[in-house]
Parts: structure tokens; sequence; C-alpha cells
């Protein structure tokens, strides 16, 4: 085959790469933009604003990102991690001395059967078990808002580092596809500048004669 015919075949191959290269390119841009719009029409929509620098008590401001966002919306990802786990978070394991949502469940079922055992009783501490079984239940419910929000959050902000991660693939699918145009372009001004009778020889090793007898 001549080089010429080799150096065109492989610039036509390139040029189709180059292509293929650029549809993803801009499908995972547009994927990366409908994430990055989708996350802040969401968010914006939610009206959370982060305190501000202010009103920001001395455990709050250990979190770097409580201190950098002070006062703004919640519109980002990145935001949505830091109200998520810095600021509900940290107050959420205020509420019951660190206890879980689960755990808190458990104190609430053993109140629940002390004070049933109480009334049939009618013991004197029925009142005082009423109360902490209306505290524990209440504890258990802001709780469960707070868990439930800062897992909202913390899938938006998921979401938003899936458009990133796409963004970014589509920012190498250009570059690659750029480089692949080059080098298909450069394939074809070689073929043309070649001539046209060059091609590969087949060079044979000589043989060594056979002796005879």
């Amino acid at each position: 085959m001549k080089r010429r015919t080799l150096d065109i075949l492989f610039s036509i191959g390139g040029l189709f790469i180059a292509a293929l290269l650029v549809v993803a390119g801009f499908v995972l841009h547009s994927n990366a933009n409908f994430a990055n719009t989708y996350v802040h029409d969401q968010l914006a929509q939610e009206q959370i604003f982060f305190k501000t620098a202010a009103t920001l008590t001395d455990e709050e401001k250990k979190a770097p990102c409580l201190t950098q966002y002070a006062g703004q919306q919640l519109t980002t990802g990145k935001q949505a991690e830091c109200y998520a786990n810095q600021f509900i978070g940290l107050h959420v394991k205020s509420i019951a001395a660190g206890k879980t949502y689960a755990q808190l469940g458990d104190d609430q079922a053993a109140l629940r059967t002390q004070l049933a055992a109480a009334q049939t009783a009618n013991a004197a501490n029925v009142a005082d078990l009423q109360k902490q079984l209306d505290t524990v239940t209440a504890q258990r419910e802001t709780l469960f808002k707070g868990e439930a929000l800062r897992g909202m959050l913390l899938t938006s902000y998921g979401f938003s580092e899936f458009g990133a991660k796409a963004g970014q693939a589509a920012l190498v699918a250009f570059l690659a596809a750029g480089l692949m145009l080059l080098l298909a372009l450069a394939g074809l001004v070689h073929a043309f500048t070649t001539a046209k009778n060059v091609g590969f020889a087949v060079v044979e090793e000589p043989r060594e004669p056979v002796a005879t007898r």
C-alpha cells in the first residue's frame, strides 16, 4: 500500500474520532449545565440563608465554610454540603446529647412501657414519665426533620458533583478532539505533499545457496 493512501485513511479515521469526541463533549457539557441549573433552582426555592458572620457562635466559627458563606443564600452544591455537615450536623448532635434518631426511638419505646405500667399502678411518677416521654418525642421529631433536610442537601451536593465531573469530562473530550483534529490535518498535509508513487517496499533477506552433492 502506498504511503499517501495510508496517510489519507488514518487522517479520515482521525477526523471521524474527533467528530465523535466533539459530540460527546457537547452531550457532557449539556448534562453539566443541566445539573448546575437544576441544583441552583431547587436550592434557591428553599430560601435558605447562612447566618451572618456577626451571629455565628464560637462553635460555628470553627467551620471555615460557615464563615466563608456567612450571610449568603444557599444556591450551590458546595454550599449545601457545608450547611448540611457543618451547620445542621453540628446542631443535630446537640439535640439529644449526640443520640441518633434510632437510639431515641429505643428510649421512646422504653418510656412508653414505663408510663403504661405506672398508669396501671397509679404510681406517683406518671407525670414525670409523661414529661420525659414528651421531651424525647419532641427531640426525635426535631432530629428527624434535621436529618431529612441534611439528607436532601447532601443529595443536591452529590448531584452537583456529578455535574462537575461531567463538565471536566467534556473539557477532556474537547481537548482530545482538538488533538485528533490536528493529527488528522497533519496526516492530510503529509499525504498531499508526498509523491504518489512512494510506497512501502518489501525487502527480502538474501538466501544462502543450498549445497548440492
